[in-house]
């Protein structure tokens, strides 16, 4: 039988929510899977036929540890996604590059020693902005400023950051996640802020519900996917691409190639086609 390592992060041990789904999907494919801690030193790594990257959701603050980490096992077996994907996607510069390809969420870099110049700029050419840590995860450290003295910046956390337009969308519409696996839209999830709040996490109040996916977001899922490839040595397995509404259309808010979550809990559904993902990059080797 294969043998498939799911990667995750210590405090998540067995994966995410609804992790369990993807291991008995895999096995009715005919592969052995379990959840590993990336940094456990006691793991096999290289007796896998193949590592997934899942849940190792505190890459973003051991950065250097964890790709250091990624390019040792990938020198011994094989790993979705790898190092050099991995390297584009946590910076999220990449959404520059990405955005002379289709459309993003307007987006200007930000480091100490121009954060008031480069600030203001962004404040005089779009109102409220969003500054977030150009490597981060989960909502941590995005500050909402409307000033370049608004007290919300002292939340900032270590930069570099990256700064983009308030959305007002976000606090009325929402934003999508949508799933694109092999090239192909396999679910959609919307999600809700809370209140004032423009994080759509659950950690903050978010609210997430599946539903069915809308032609228009796939359009845009699909060629924000099929740009990363271009831009890479070839397109990703498997993404997830959130969407924000900003004057009326769908552009892509981030470009989740790294451990997106699967959403297991909310869209059960996608274990199979993950699955199925899987089995196909084996049947290739």
């Amino acid at each position: 039988m294969t043998h498939v390592l799911l990667a995750t992060f210590s405090l998540l041990p067995e994966g995410e929510e609804g992790g369990e789904l993807l291991v008995t999907a895999l096995a009715e494919r005919g592969v052995e899977a379990r959840w590993a801690v990336w940094d456990d030193p006691d793991v096999d790594w290289a007796a896998a036929d193949l590592v997934v990257l899942r849940s190792t959701w505190d890459y973003q603050r051991r950065y250097a540890e964890f790709l250091a980490w990624l390019r040792g096992v990938e020198r011994s077996t094989r790993v979705l996604h790898g190092s050099d994907l991995v390297a584009w996607n946590a910076d999220k510069a990449y959404l520059l590059e990405l955005g002379r390809e289709v459309p993003v969420v307007p987006t200007a870099l930000l480091d100490d020693r121009g954060l008031r110049v480069g600030l203001q700029e962004a404040l005089d050419r779009w109102g409220a902005v969003v500054v977030k840590p150009r490597t981060g995860a989960g909502g941590v450290g995005v500050v909402v400023a409307e000033r370049t003295d608004d007290p919300r910046l002292e939340g900032l956390v270590a930069g570099p950051w990256v700064v983009q337009p308030l959305v007002a969308s976000v606090r009325t519409v929402g934003e999508s996640s949508v799933w694109v696996l092999d090239g192909r839209v396999v679910g959609q999830v919307d999600k809700r802020p809370s209140g004032s709040e423009v994080r759509v996490h659950e950690l903050y109040g978010g609210s997430s519900v599946a539903v069915e996916v809308d032609p228009a977001r796939a359009d845009v899922a699909r060629a924000a996917v099929a740009a990363a490839g271009r831009l890479l040595a070839g397109p990703p397995a498997y993404a997830r691409v959130d969407l924000v509404q900003l004057d009326g259309a769908w552009v892509v808010s981030e470009l989740e190639l790294i451990e997106p979550g699967l959403y297991l809990d909310v869209l059960p559904g996608l274990a199979g086609p993950f699955a199925d993902l899987v089995g196909s990059v084996l049947a290739a080797r």
